[in-house]
C-alpha cells in the first residue's frame, strides 16, 4: 500500500478546480483524476472529455452560495481562472477575490497558478520564493497586489499558496508555442519572440499539474502562505529551436534541410499598440523575452519531494502531437516522465 499522500485514495480527498475548461484546468482536472481524487470541475460550459473521478460544476464564479455548496468537503480550491488578456485591469482582482472567498468559506486551502510578472524587467537571473517584488507593468502591478491580498488573507487564517511556473506549454493550444514559434511550422518556418541567447523559463503542464497535485496532497503540512516556484525547463531561444526541430524531425513534418528560424515583430506590435488592443497588452510585457530569468525549484521539492519531468524532446514532440502534427504512425513513444 502506498504511503505517499499524493497517492492516497481516502475519501477525504476532493479539489476543486475553478475554470476547468482552460488549459491549466483542463490539465489539473486529469491529473487530480488520475492521482485518484474526487475531482470538482467549475466550468459554465460542460467540459467536453471529463475523467473518471470528475464531475462538472455549472455554477458561476458569482453564485458563491451555491458554489460552496457543491463543493462542500473540498480540501483545496485549484484557481485556474485566467481573465480574458484584455480585460486583465478589469477582472483579475475580482475573480480571485471571489474564489478566495469560496476556499474561505468552504475551508479549503487556495493554490493559484503564479507567474513571473511581479518581479519586473530589473528581476535577477534566478528568481525564488523570496525574490523581492518590483514590478515595471501593469500587469505585474497587479499581480503584485492580488499576491498581497492572498498573505493579508493567510494573516487572517486562510491558507493559500502560489504555484509559479514561466511560460505553459503542452495541452493544446493558446500558449507562445503554438501562436508564436510553431505557427508556421507547416510552411518550415520557426519564430522566437526574443534573442537566441537569453535563457527563458518554460512548464510542460502535465508536469506543472502533477506539482499542483503533490501541493494539495500537503496541503494541511503547509505554512498559511507559501511561494513555491516551479522549475521546469529553462532555455535560451536556440536551445528550445533545436529542441522543437529535433521534435518535428522524428513526427515527421519538418524538412530534410531543416527549418528556418525567423524573429517575431515587436517594432510592428509597438507601433499599432494604441489600435490594437491586444497587441497593446503583449508588447507591455515584451521585456520578459530580453531579460535573461529562471525559475529556482528548490523549495517546491523541499517541501513535496521529487516531481515528474518529462524530458524537453519528449514534452515537445507529445505537445506537436496535441498541436495536430506529425504522421498517425510516426514514433512519439517516450518513457514515462522521470523524477529528478
Amino acid at each position: 500500500m502506498s504511503t505517499d499522500p499524493a497517492h492516497d485514495t481516502s475519501a477525504a480527498r476532493t479539489a476543486l478546480v475553478m475554470g476547468a475548461n482552460g488549459r491549466v484546468g483542463s490539465a489539473v482536472v486529469h491529473a487530480f483524476a488520475a492521482a485518484g481524487w474526487r475531482v470538482l470541475a467549475q466550468a459554465r460550459r460542460q467540459p467536453t472529455a471529463l475523467p473518471p473521478g470528475a464531475v462538472h460544476i455549472a455554477n458561476d464564479l458569482a453564485d458563491t452560495a451555491g458554489l460552496a455548496a457543491a463543493a462542500h468537503g473540498a480540501r483545496v480550491v485549484i484557481d485556474a481562472i485566467n481573465p480574458v488578456y484584455t480585460r486583465w485591469q478589469q477582472d483579475s482582482l475580482s475573480f480571485m477575490r471571489r474564489s478566495l472567498a469560496l476556499a474561505g468559506r468552504i475551508g479549503a486551502t487556495y493554490v493559484l497558478p503564479g507567474n513571473v510578472y511581479p518581479f519586473g524587467a530589473a528581476m535577477p537571473a534566478v528568481l525564488g520564493a523570496h525574490t523581492p517584488h518590483d514590478a515595471s507593468t501593469r500587469k505585474g502591478r497587479i499581480r503584485v497586489q492580488l499576491e498581497a491580498e492572498l498573505q493579508a488573507a493567510a494573516r487572517q487564517g486562510q491558507r493559500c499558496v502560489v504555484l509559479r511556473a514561466g511560460d505553459f506549454f503542452g495541452y493544446g493550444s493558446g500558449s507562445w508555442l503554438d501562436l508564436v514559434v510553431v505557427k508556421s511550422l507547416r510552411r518550415g518556418k520557426l519564430v522566437y519572440p526574443g534573442p537566441l541567447d537569453v535563457p527563458h523559463p518554460w512548464a510542460y503542464l502535465p508536469d506543472l499539474a502533477h506539482a499542483f497535485v503533490a501541493v494539495a496532497a500537503r496541503a494541511h503540512q503547509l505554512p498559511a502562505f507559501i511561494d513555491l516556484p516551479f522549475a521546469g525547463h529553462t532555455l535560451t531561444g536556440r536551445q528550445l529551436l533545436d529542441a522543437i526541430e529535433r521534435a518535428a524531425l522524428a513526427l515527421g513534418v519538418a524538412p530534410a534541410q531543416g527549418l528556418r528560424r525567423g524573429s517575431f515583430p515587436w517594432p510592428l506590435l509597438k507601433a499599432a499598440r494604441w489600435l490594437v488592443p491586444m497587441w497593446r497588452e503583449v508588447s507591455e510585457m515584451s521585456y520578459l523575452w530580453h531579460v535573461p530569468h529562471a525559475l529556482d525549484g528548490t523549495l517546491l521539492e523541499r517541501t513535496v519531494g521529487p516531481l515528474p519531468a518529462t524530458p524537453l524532446d519528449a514534452a515537445l514532440r507529445e505537445s506537436l502531437r496535441r498541436l495536430g502534427h506529425g504522421r498517425v504512425d510516426a514514433d512519439t513513444s517516450h518513457p514515462a516522465p522521470a523524477l529528478k
